[in-house]
């Protein structure tokens, strides 16, 4: 077997491409020196990670020739020649979470609401498989506020915890789904279009506000213990 089949065979087996020999790793603005054998972008960023946590800190961003990169960075075709993430210190990821949240949330309004006019325009099916990509992205606001600690908001003060608060908005989401569902086999699209703006919509704008109440709140208690806001 020869090197080229050699090097493809070790890109499928762990799922990333390998770094050009003049590749520039940067963790908040440093520059990186890498072992030599941190060549892969799985390896990269497993390396970074480790460099974070051992002051504490997480991995909030990750980008790769200026591309913004998942979690667990997908296979790329070709060498890449810098690699930079952003870290926020533990103490600070409360906040990070409710603006990874907002920004989850606007970009669902953005959708939805191009949503309400693009299923009057398509067929029942495409309109269906519009909605059902839709609605995972509602979910994920609720998901990323999961990883949030209770005591963040209340319930001293004596409003509701926020465990308590995140189950209320997913059984309302819930609901919200399956209404549309529902609406989604009506004789026409007007209904399921009528749905969304007038159910999905506003739950998800409530949502918004929400959050941005979270963050002004999260923000102040930062501030009065003189911790930094991210």
């Amino acid at each position: 077997m020869g090197p080229a089949a050699k090097r493809h065979m070790q890109k499928d087996k762990f799922g990333s491409s390998v770094a050009s020999k003049q590749v520039e790793v940067l963790l908040d603005g440093q520059l990186i020196r890498l072992p030599s054998e941190r060549v892969t972008l799985n390896a990269i960023r497993s390396y970074l990670e480790t460099l974070a946590l051992e002051y504490q800190r997480v991995i909030t961003s990750f980008t790769v020739d200026g591309i913004a990169a998942r979690p667990t960075p997908n296979p790329q075709n070709g060498s890449f020649s810098r690699v930079e993430a952003r870290t926020v210190d533990l103490d600070e990821m409360p906040i990070q979470l409710i603006r990874t949240a907002i920004q989850q949330a606007s970009h669902a309004a953005r959708q939805l609401h191009s949503a309400v006019t693009l299923v009057l325009i398509n067929e029942g099916q495409v309109a269906r498989e519009f909605w059902w990509d839709l609605a995972r992205e509602l979910k994920e606001p609720l998901v990323t506020l999961s990883l949030l600690p209770d005591a963040i908001c209340g319930p001293d003060n004596g409003r509701a915890s926020l465990s308590q608060l995140r189950k209320w908005q997913f059984q309302q989401l819930a609901r919200i789904i399956q209404e549309v569902d529902q609406a989604c086999w009506g004789p026409d699209n007007s209904t399921l279009s009528c749905v969304l703006e007038t159910r999905a919509l506003p739950w998800l704008e409530n949502l918004k506000a929400t959050l941005d109440l979270w963050l002004a709140a999260a923000s102040a208690s930062a501030r009065l213990q003189g911790r930094p806001v991210p």
